[in-house]
């Protein structure tokens, strides 16, 4: 065991690591590996060249730490559209430059750099051979006043071919008035992609203000985040990037006597999840065909000192719970790059340490 990541666990090392699930059995997923794009991918209807691009991804670049692992370290950045180049470029302003955060990724060891059309096609000639990228679709801008949560496609499939890109990525916010365009626009998209043999990567979010109480952040349950994925993967996501579950329930308490939500069975509360970190990532899991398209969850934004740790405790959770790999962003470009190099680094430690086991 690293004593890195066992020292930044802390109070919650032994509860994450020796961790058996109570709900679902390990043996019901499809779990990553060396070998998965034979294993599972090669019985879809994905062309040859989708094959090749999803190994692309999975060898990573020149200095990939996660080579034929089966496991993924990504690093995204696309918040300058998402939450304004000001505002996320501050704290490290090197990043306003496209070149950096592909050097990040490069120096970083991650399996591939996730960005706008912009970012990447700035420098695509320069590094699209040294690294995948994946370029983002849409975004949701927030220069329209009063600000609105959409997301507007910025790029065309073809733009990404065209500049080397290995896979493409959209958004959908599931729950949201716009969904239904979101999801047929992603869907046509998706439909392109798997044509020019790239690989397709759905960030599956929530959004809906009802989703969110005075209690909790359901945003962020189980069984809701669960059930994107599970519309994620039914439009051919390869792979689906998903916000770590920090509780459950949000079924239940969207309904109420004068309001019905949705449909769900209490088999996914008594049977299918427990309380535990774990077990409720795996239900993520389980609604991505039970492993067939890889869960990699996001890092999340980056509060200062506590980030490192924050970093390896979800890396920890979805390796033990079957997933495929972490796509952390703000906490690594947001710093230093020596430091931003230290936390993707520690990421990437957790899916190499053998006894780190899935759960």
């Amino acid at each position: 065991m690293n004593a890195e990541i066992e020292q930044l666990l802390g109070d919650s090392a032994k509860s994450l690591l020796e961790y058996k699930c109570k709900a679902v059995p390990k043996e019901r997923l499809h779990l990553p590996g060396p070998d998965f794009v034979d294993r599972i991918i090669a019985l879809s209807d994905r062309n040859p060249q989708t094959l090749r691009g999803m190994q692309a991804l999975f060898n990573g670049g020149r200095m990939s730490r996660l080579s034929g692992t089966g496991y993924m370290s990504i690093l995204p950045v696309d918040q300058g559209i998402e939450h304004s180049g000001g505002a996320s470029f501050a704290k490290n302003p090197d990043c306003f430059d496209p070149e950096n955060i592909v050097k990040l990724a490069i120096e970083g060891g991650c399996n591939a750099v996730a960005s706008t059309l912009g970012v990447l096609g700035a420098v695509s000639r320069k590094y699209a051979h040294k690294i995948p990228f994946l370029v983002k679709l849409n975004h949701s801008e927030l220069l329209t006043y009063p600000n609105r949560f959409d997301q507007v496609y910025f790029a065309h499939v073809e733009q990404a071919w065209n500049m080397g890109a290995v896979a493409v990525g959209a958004t959908i916010y599931f729950g949201s008035a716009e969904s239904t365009r979101q999801i047929v626009e992603t869907s046509l998209a998706f439909k392109r992609a798997h044509e020019l043999g790239m690989v397709t990567v759905l960030w599956c979010y929530l959004r809906n203000s009802a989703f969110k109480t005075k209690e909790k952040d359901y945003h962020v349950s189980a069984d809701l985040t669960g059930q994107a994925n599970h519309l994620g993967v039914t439009i051919e996501a390869d792979i689906i990037k998903q916000k770590l579950p920090e509780n459950n329930g949000g079924y239940k308490a969207l309904n109420t006597d004068t309001s019905k939500y949705g449909k769900y069975d209490e088999r996914i509360y008594t049977e299918l999840t427990t309380d535990h970190p774990i077990d409720l990532c795996r239900y993520q899991v389980l609604n991505c065909y039970a492993g067939r398209s890889g869960l990699i969850n996001s890092g999340g934004e980056s509060k200062g000192a506590g980030d490192l740790a924050a970093a390896v405790k979800t890396a920890v959770i979805n390796k033990r719970a079957g997933g495929m790999g972490l796509i952390s962003g703000r906490k690594a470009f947001q710093r230093p790059l020596k430091e931003g190099v230290k936390l993707l680094n520690l990421i990437q430690d957790v899916y190499l340490d053998k006894s780190i086991t899935v759960a």
